[in-house]
């Protein structure tokens, strides 16, 4: 039975989230997404401030 996966330390940069989890080899991994509708953007990083300067760059490409 896989493990439960669960996020914390959740924040927002306008239409971005970061979630910091721990990936199946137990390291801590920093997930960012964007909400946006029809975006689908997001990436995984292994620090927070990647992180977040992925999150304060990203530009939606939709129009």
């Amino acid at each position: 039975m896989p493990a439960r996966d669960h996020f914390h330390s959740v924040m927002r940069i306008g239409p971005v989230q970061i979630g910091t989890h721990r990936d199946r080899n137990g390291r801590t991994v920093h997930a960012v997404v964007c909400t946006a509708d029809r975006c689908g953007w997001s990436a995984d990083y292994s620090s927070q401030s990647a992180a977040q300067l992925a999150a304060r760059t990203h530009r939606c490409r939709i129009n």
